[in-house]
């Protein structure tokens, strides 16, 4: 991975949920985050890598996160009141953080909950409580990240294509083939193998357009066009049947599925490599009671 794709797979503020109940907030979910704009992980707990160095990591690489902590779950060596104070004070001003529980049957632990993390602590996100009804689960938290801006300066996620990812167009002057670089649900950028004769605003109809190896046609407008390296690009805003933007209604949960793809396993592989080193070099993350507490005192057990 060069440094160009990782300063692409960083960029943009991500949203990462620390240890849920999938049974609360099902991994389903993160798709349809990204339909809105938002891009978001799940953190799981594991004998690889403490939670709290992979915490570290994260704040570490994608600065100005959001963090939501599910605090009903049982870690070994965090105790979630401390912690997340320790985190707020630390980081106050880098990341946001929010708090997820189950639904309390008492109204008094709920308004204690509310009490500590919201005006002692401070954090910025939301004490949520969270219902076996996942839609208003759903609800719940997207109110939240909207509210906090979780998708940052961008309206749409865009992912970087591969070598296979193509596109054709026909001209006046016959079928004219490129490269597809990078594509959202709303936009895709390109180059073309020779010179292309259309207007700025003018609508190209059945593109043939190949995403990582899914295959579609698609009307598109050229909306803008410039020169980047000495090659000519061109940027297209998709355009469907009834003359809104974006493909067709049935092409957009397949391409949505391929994005999110596209972008989550660049940014989970690139995770991965640095909860790796986190876990071969845990005291620049971690103080040895830490260590300790969590049960990695003996890597070789």
């Amino acid at each position: 991975m060069d440094d160009e794709q990782k300063e692409h797979i960083i960029e943009g503020r991500k949203t990462f949920f620390i240890v849920p109940d999938v049974t609360l907030l099902p991994e389903t979910y993160l798709e349809d985050f990204m339909a809105r704009g938002y891009e978001t992980y799940i953190i799981g707990d594991d004998r690889y890598c403490p939670l709290k160095a992979k915490v570290e990591v994260i704040i570490e690489t994608f600065t100005d996160s959001i963090l939501f902590f599910y605090i009903d779950a049982q870690v070994k060596g965090v105790r979630w009141e401390r912690y997340i104070k320790e985190l707020q004070q630390k980081y106050a001003g880098r990341i946001l953080i929010g708090v997820l529980y189950a639904k309390r049957q008492s109204d008094e632990e709920k308004k204690r909950l509310e009490k500590y993390y919201l005006f002692d602590v401070g954090i910025q996100c939301g004490c949520i409580s969270l219902e076996y009804q996942k839609a208003k689960n759903f609800a719940l938290i997207d109110k939240v990240m909207y509210a906090n801006q979780a998708c940052g300066r961008r309206k749409n996620i865009r992912a970087i294509c591969d070598t296979r990812s193509k596109v054709s167009i026909v001209t006046k002057h016959g079928q004219i083939k490129g490269s597809v670089l990078d594509v959202s649900l709303s936009h895709f950028s390109c180059t073309f193998e020779s010179t292309v004769d259309i207007q700025l605003y003018e609508k190209v109809p059945k593109i043939l357009i190949n995403i990582n190896g899914l295959h579609f046609a698609t009307d598109a407008i050229l909306i803008m066009q410039r020169m980047k390296n000495g090659v000519m690009l061109y940027v297209f805003v998709f355009s469907n049947s009834l003359g809104q933007q974006g493909v067709e209604a049935d092409m957009r949960p397949r391409l949505l599925e391929k994005i999110y793809q596209m972008t989550s396993d660049k940014a989970k592989s690139l995770m991965r490599y640095k909860f790796e080193e986190a876990r071969k070099n845990l005291k620049l993350y971690m103080s040895d009671d830490d260590i300790f507490e969590a049960g990695y005192y003996n890597f070789d057990d």
